[in-house]
């Protein structure tokens, strides 16, 4: 067992060799089964050398999670950017559900932890993509609601899915279920290409050029407003997006 001794030169490898064998814990028996003391003893390290580490468990777990979640966010940002920023969403989309069921483990790691109160780093830069993507689709006024709003609808349908059917026998499942929600919720959120930024519905119209002079505005930067006057007019178009669902904002 490595001896508790932590120098500067030495940190960054052993912090790799306790998430990996953190990981090798979660992969094989589970996230219950990660606690200090079984990853200090996969590792060859004292558990005093977790908590210098990592300051806790949390914090490991932080870092596994890291670690699990890369290369999924390494995919996400290699797929394609078109011209449809919907279909991209759609690709997005599939590749968050796919990630889910080939790793559950991860993915319960890095969402189903709701009992803190908080959303994880990495998931936390995982929604913060979907934002950057759902940004795109209003920039094109084809939003019917404001980005934060439509950033919440298809996080929370995406994870809701993904738990679901990894709660679920691999037999039992419905193949198609993750398709159907997600077209559900693609239609919630997005204006049709064919009617076009305005469209029929003077409810559409309005929330997509809100949040098509949000995003534009956003690109452009170097506002002559106050930071006062720029979180009101934020909150002013995505009052505007979101009216027409009976509600005043997010």
């Amino acid at each position: 067992m490595t001896a508790d001794v932590v120098d500067d030169q030495s940190v960054g490898t052993l912090r790799g060799k306790i998430v990996l064998a953190a990981a090798d814990v979660l992969e094989k028996e589970g996230l219950n089964a990660l606690s200090i003391r079984t990853v200090a003893a996969r590792a060859g390290v004292f558990p005093p050398t977790i908590f210098r580490l990592f300051k806790d468990k949390e914090g490991l777990l932080e870092a596994v999670g890291e670690h699990g979640f890369d290369t999924y966010l390494q995919a996400k940002s290699r797929l394609p950017q078109s011209n449809d920023p919907v279909a991209d969403l759609r690709l997005a989309w599939d590749l968050h559900i796919e990630f889910g069921l080939l790793q559950p483990a991860y993915y319960s790691l890095i969402f189903g932890q709701s009992g803190t109160g908080r959303l994880s780093q990495a998931g936390g830069k995982a929604v913060a993509e979907l934002q950057r993507m759902v940004t795109r689709v209003a920039a094109v006024g084809r939003l019917r609601m404001s980005v934060e709003r439509a950033t919440v609808i298809m996080h929370a349908g995406g994870v809701g899915v993904v738990t679901t059917m990894i709660s679920t026998p691999p037999e039992a499942r419905d193949p198609e279920a993750a398709q159907v929600t997600r077209e559900i919720i693609l239609d919630a959120i997005t204006v049709p290409l064919a009617a076009g930024p305005v469209g029929t519905d003077r409810g559409v119209g309005m929330a997509g050029s809100a949040m098509a002079l949000r995003a534009v505005l956003a690109e452009q930067g170097g506002l002559p407003l106050s930071p006062g006057e720029k979180l009101l007019l934020l909150e002013l178009l995505n009052r505007l997006a979101d009216v027409q669902h009976g509600t005043s904002g997010i």
